[in-house]
């Protein structure tokens, strides 16, 4: 099984990248918004984190896929969202076109309008997709777009995320102190200094 791949970035296609690890050279599948982020990296050297998939009829002939993310916050996701009933990896890859974060929060918020708006998903899968997940991306909501997202910051947010919750905060509410802390965009080495952060930043709103 191949979890990640790094090597030179040889070329970016609508739907795929093309990564040179020698002596190999790898096609991986990727979502728009991941293609959007690697679209200035042409010749540089990448990471994708992989997940394995199989195309085709299960009576017939199979082909092999590797579907790639930049960071592991956003495989999790991707795997996630294919559980809901309907949806697997093809409608999954075309209907990333938003930064994750963004997706999160609209199952999170009950946003069925969003989801619908995401290429082939529409009105009753986006209510599956709420009714299955709503409980389970508050994590990924909190993560942040950016070029290319900070694994380590991600590992940091997930863990002071659910710091707050262990001390009584809602869901809402701790995303609403890490958000606030985040603007002062303070860089943060474990949990316990964010959280630490996130208090003295209400204590001076007072």
């Amino acid at each position: 099984m191949i979890s990640k791949i790094t090597g030179q970035l040889a070329a970016l296609h609508p739907e795929r990248a093309v990564l040179a690890a020698s002596p190999f050279e790898y096609e991986v599948l990727i979502p728009e918004y991941t293609r959007r982020q690697l679209q200035n990296e042409i010749g540089a050297v990448v990471s994708l984190h992989t997940i394995y998939s199989f195309d085709g009829n299960p009576q017939g002939k199979m082909t092999p896929r590797l579907i790639g993310f930049l960071t592991e916050a956003e495989r999790e996701f991707f795997e996630l969202f294919c559980s809901v009933d309907g949806v697997g990896t093809k409608k999954a890859l075309r209907a990333m076109i938003r930064p994750v974060q963004e997706v999160a929060t609209a199952i999170e918020e009950k946003d069925e309008k969003f989801l619908a708006s995401l290429p082939g998903i529409g009105g009753a899968m986006a209510e599956r997709i709420v009714a299955k997940l709503r409980r389970k991306v508050p994590k990924f909501a909190l993560l942040v777009a950016g070029n290319v997202p900070d694994e380590q910051r991600t590992d940091i947010v997930s863990e002071t995320f659910e710091a707050l919750l262990t001390l009584g905060h809602s869901e809402a509410d701790a995303r609403h102190l890490i958000d606030a802390v985040e603007k002062t965009n303070k860089k943060f080495k474990d949990s316990g200094e964010m959280i630490t952060a996130i208090y003295q930043n209400n204590r001076t709103k007072e």
